[in-house]
């Protein structure tokens, strides 16, 4: 009768944790008010990202996402091997990150993919009040980094230094409560940047010295061709953020308040 038994045991086991994973990606109705949140920065990023007269208004989170492109271009051309000389920002939307060696087969597609990487991971700790907190400290690090390489240029500076100020200015805002949807926010952004910059680059202005065309190049391919896989790619890893925010943080809004009064505590 032992082997029966462990049949039951097993099976039992196996359904409860299948009950176990349709509960965790249940949306909650926190959940729901946060993806209906991010509904409408998609909506409202993407009217201001194209509308004339207003799209000023997105220019500071445009320098913003821009410092993470280039930051993914840096930290790719250490991790192959390469130096970083200096990191710089265009008022007129634009970087470049100047650097010697490294693998650029993987650090030019790190621009779009790092900077998509950074906003599926702000949007997975966008779902929660304390994750929020904890990805505002790793973005400061990642700042601190940013601005060694650009110590040079006045506007990556002023850009980080805000950005920074607006992080720790939410802090302070019922519990850090207003702190997880400036991290949403500008992880949405950031998410759907290689999007919309490989549609304007690409489609529309067809600019040929972006990162898809020095990459079709030197390896193949159209630019379109890359700037479309690139695209694909980046809608996955905020899908996988999405998801993982749904899995990982089920807390109701007044639950996660109460949280973020115990993890380094603001007034």
């Amino acid at each position: 009768m032992a082997p029966h038994y462990a049949i039951l045991d097993i099976r039992a086991l196996e359904a409860a944790n299948s009950h176990l994973a349709k509960r965790d990606l249940t949306v909650t109705h926190t959940q729901a008010v946060t993806l209906g949140v991010m509904a409408v920065y998609v909506v409202v990023i993407a009217l201001l990202w194209n509308l004339p007269y207003v799209r000023w208004s997105l220019w500071p989170f445009k320098m913003l996402v821009i410092a993470f492109h280039e930051f993914g271009h840096a930290i790719t051309a250490c991790c192959t091997g390469g130096k970083v000389e200096s990191i710089s920002l265009d008022p007129h939307e634009g970087g470049v990150t100047h650097m010697r060696g490294g693998i650029s087969a993987v650090t030019l597609p790190a621009g779009y993919l790092g900077s998509s990487i950074i906003g599926a991971l702000l949007i997975f700790a966008g779902f929660d009040i304390v994750a929020s907190k904890v990805a505002s400290i790793v973005l400061g690090v990642c700042f601190l980094l940013t601005l060694w390489w650009a110590r040079r240029d006045w506007l990556t500076i002023v850009t980080i230094l805000l950005a920074v100020g607006l992080l720790v200015a939410c802090w302070f805002i019922a519990h850090g409560e207003a702190l997880k949807w400036v991290v949403l926010f500008i992880g949405v952004m950031s998410a759907l940047y290689s999007v919309w910059d490989i549609c304007d680059d690409l489609i529309i202005r067809k600019v040929n010295t972006s990162d898809a065309s020095v990459f079709a190049q030197r390896y193949g391919g159209s630019s379109r061709c890359w700037g479309v896989i690139w695209s694909i790619i980046s809608l996955c890893f905020m899908a996988i953020g999405i998801i993982g925010g749904i899995a990982a943080f089920r807390e109701s809004f007044s639950e996660q308040e109460d949280s973020s009064k115990h993890f380094i505590p603001t007034i």
